[in-house]
């Protein structure tokens, strides 16, 4: 018979729900006064638009005014971008986090928020991954519920986050957990074709139909027919063209440009954007109708700032992705992986450990980059010092305007034409080495839309 101490440990199972707490929302002033209910938990939009979990009559208040994140212990206020604004204590807000109750105004309306004393749970996967989402964080294993239970349906899903969450490795992930999947997986980005050709894209066009069009052309609906088409920067889509969209996504008929024949198609439809698409409602530049119908399903992935947990585990991933070994990363790598904020999140992440392998500062190649005796990085371990000096010479070049060009991007954060006024140099100068150095911003710049292609 084994002694307690011979047996091996028992490992916790991780927890399957997520407690978080709820508020109890009360009219004190306005049209609804004296509706009182309890709201969340997590996020709760207040307005006056069918899409907001509380619907006020106050002809006052904006479609989409008011968002209300609640956590366990506190609750974050944030204005999306409302006609009339949000106040507390006549102080006007835009975010803001609170952990007792506040009297908040909205229009003509004043609502009492206060934290309930019993809390709300909400579901957690077991599972630590989902297709190629990696990440055992209960924001992850929040995410993960979620699309458990999307991905065989064929409804159609909003996938938000900020650049770099890996909102395209979210969606063709859905898709291969779908019953779609031996169908075609078609990716568009609205944001990086042209306003007048991105009609004849997604829905094609006849022979004849505009300038330049000699021949009949199937859209990207008809090309993705019997799969997934993931409209990628969907807030950028021109405001005329979305009644189109919607109509598609309503009949499920595709019209090609010049052309009265509707074409069916079973295509499922997987949207995604950084925008806070609440505010363009407001703002008129994005349909509330369409906003709807592509939310039927919302998901949002949390930033890496929010999941630091899965730092290791992402490390580990790309390290041996990009070293071609099953060896897991050095150690000091990793401590030195926390550290950092991680504003251009997993795809940050990505770009950095590839970077590091590629240029020998991980790995057996060459030592690591550790901190000189004056806090800054030792110079000698990024010096090519087993190359001849003319070939070292421009490996160091390269790496230094690399190197340089990251990090006046950080110092600007992210805005390319305020970077490229600190380097001293012409914006397309700056543009230039970017595109040499295969650099993004990281951070999000409306002058320069990013992409959002690797996931976590």
């Amino acid at each position: 018979m084994s002694s307690p101490s011979d047996s091996a440990t028992t490992l916790l199972e991780a927890p399957v729900k997520l407690e978080l707490g709820v508020l109890v929302l009360s009219v004190l002033e306005g049209p609804d006064r004296g509706r009182v209910e309890r709201v969340g938990p997590g996020r709760v939009r207040v307005g006056t638009g069918m899409g907001s979990e509380v619907t006020l009559v106050d002809p006052t208040v904006s479609r989409l005014h008011v968002e209300l994140d609640i956590g366990r212990d506190d609750f974050r206020i944030r204005d999306l971008g409302s006609t009339n604004g949000t106040f507390i204590d006549a102080v006007r807000v835009s975010d803001v986090r609170l952990t007792s109750a506040t009297l908040l105004r909205i229009g003509a309306t004043l609502l009492r928020l206060e934290p309930a004393h019993e809390p709300a749970f909400l579901p957690l996967s077991r599972a630590q991954s989902f297709g190629r989402m990696l990440g055992r964080s209960a924001a992850m294993r929040r995410v993960y519920a979620i699309l458990e239970r999307a991905a065989p349906t064929e409804a159609t899903v909003l996938i938000r986050g900020e650049t770099g969450t890996g909102k395209e490795m979210t969606a063709l992930s859905i898709h291969e957990a779908s019953d779609l999947v031996d169908g075609p997986f078609v990716t568009v980005d609205c944001g990086a074709i042209a306003e007048n050709l991105i009609e004849s894209e997604l829905f094609g066009h006849t022979r004849g139909s505009f300038s330049g069009a000699v021949q009949d052309r199937a859209g990207l609906f008809e090309q993705a027919d019997g799969g997934t088409l993931f409209l990628d920067e969907i807030g950028e889509l021109p405001l005329a063209l979305q009644p189109k969209l919607l109509r598609v996504l309503e009949t499920r008929e595709v019209r090609r440009v010049g052309s009265n024949v509707a074409r069916p198609v079973r295509v499922r439809v997987l949207a995604a954007t950084n925008r806070d698409l609440s505010r363009s409602v407001n703002e008129g530049t994005f349909r509330e109708d369409l906003y709807y119908r592509l939310a039927v399903i919302e998901v949002e992935l949390p930033p890496l700032r929010a999941r630091r947990e899965d730092l290791p585990e992402l490390a580990s991933h790309f390290y041996r992705a990009f070293s071609g070994t099953q060896a897991e990363p050095p150690r000091d790598l990793v401590q030195s992986l926390l550290q950092r904020s991680w504003p251009g999140n997993v795809r940050e992440l990505r770009n950095f450990i590839e970077r590091s392998v590629a240029l020998g500062w991980v790995g057996e190649r060459r030592p690591a980059v550790v901190p000189g005796d004056d806090g800054v990085v030792g110079l000698e371990a990024l010096l090519p010092a087993d190359q001849p000096l003319k070939v070292a010479r421009e490996i160091w070049n390269a790496r230094f305007e690399k190197l340089y060009t990251s990090s006046v991007l950080r110092r600007a954060q992210g805005n390319v034409t305020r970077a490229a006024t600190l380097a001293g140099v012409t914006r397309r100068s700056l543009q230039r080495l970017m595109a040499e150095h295969q650099i993004r911003s990281g951070l999000a710049d409306p002058s320069d839309p990013d992409d959002d292609d690797e996931a976590g």
